[in-house]
């Protein structure tokens, strides 16, 4: 049978206040289909070169990318929503990032856990955010409540005075009708560590199913 989306599981009917196209891209794709955006972010990195060497670590991961460029071309690849390894319903995305220097792809699971949102960060998936949703005027808001880091086989949570605090907005621009997202990163006392944000047009095509373990 096939699974609800995250999204769907964790907000349940307050999904259907999210604008329409808004709605069908938090939903589950359907059962050998993609959603497939395709977009340009405005803005992408940090202007603050001195943080970049410790994105160089976080590159390699496909977590965040050391870069400050503007006008980026963007896909984003949404999967069929699948189950890990603990029964949690999960989405599994690819986001390709077409920088001067050349592509780059961040790789990131969503999960539905215990009524919250779990992000799973990385394609070895050692940290996670989980986050806060909230419907707010027909766009969608998520905001980090916490942020742990994988060590060994157990999730060591960082202290709250030290945690980023990871804030993404998805809502519908009204002059285009084009999907705008916002995605900021902030910690405490340091400010704006990382931001992207820009519009693109969604649409569902055939496609494969991809696993969980991919």
């Amino acid at each position: 049978m096939p699974c609800a989306s995250p999204y769907e599981i964790a907000l349940g009917s307050v999904l259907d206040e999210l604008a329409p196209s808004l709605n069908r891209y938090f939903s589950a794709v359907p059962a050998g289909h993609l959603g497939v955006a395709t977009g340009v972010f405005t803005n992408v990195g940090t202007p603050r070169r001195w943080l970049w060497p410790a994105l160089w670590l976080l590159q390699r991961a496909h977590i965040l990318f050391p870069a400050w460029e503007r006008d980026v071309p963007f896909e984003v690849t949404n999967r069929q929503p699948v189950r890990d390894l603990n029964g949690n319903v999960g989405i599994i995305a690819t986001r390709l990032f077409r920088f001067g220097r050349g592509p780059w792809a961040m790789v990131d699971a969503i999960t539905a856990e215990q009524g919250v949102l779990v992000d799973h960060l990385g394609s070895s998936r050692r940290i996670r955010a989980v986050l806060r949703p909230a419907v707010v005027n027909g766009s969608l808001h998520l905001n980090s409540t916490a942020i742990s880091v994988r060590v060994g086989d157990r999730h060591v949570a960082v202290p709250r005075v030290l945690a980023p605090r990871v804030c993404l907005a998805e809502s519908v621009d009204a002059a285009t009708g084009m999907q705008r997202v916002s995605v900021t990163l902030d910690a405490p006392l340091i400010g704006r560590l990382y931001e992207y944000s820009g519009t693109f047009r969604y649409e569902i095509i055939p496609g494969e199913r991809h696993t969980w373990t991919e």
